[in-house]
């Protein structure tokens, strides 16, 4: 993808999820949205039979997922959830 990179916005539950998490989690989750925010299609859409769902994702990195949806003309990926297993 060529272009600006994707803001990252958090919805209210993401942050405070994000704001509990250890340091190296946390530095994942940026790891991870750092790249979503490069290339938001990069990652797997969160239901591919939902037509209609085709700007929600989700990545995972081992025990982390995150779910982000993609604000085409704001150009903003919007953090929805962030799980930890850990």
């Amino acid at each position: 993808m060529t272009g600006q990179a994707y803001t990252v916005r958090f919805s209210a539950p993401a942050a405070k999820v994000l704001d509990t998490l250890p340091e190296h989690v946390e530095d994942t989750v940026w790891d991870v949205l750092d790249a979503a925010a490069a290339d938001p299609w990069g990652f797997a859409q969160w239901n591919a039979n939902d037509p209609e769902g085709e700007d929600v994702h989700y990545a995972s990195v081992g025990q982390l997922s995150l779910t982000y949806w993609v604000n085409r003309p704001l150009r903003r990926l919007s953090v929805l959830n962030i799980t930890w297993l850990g």
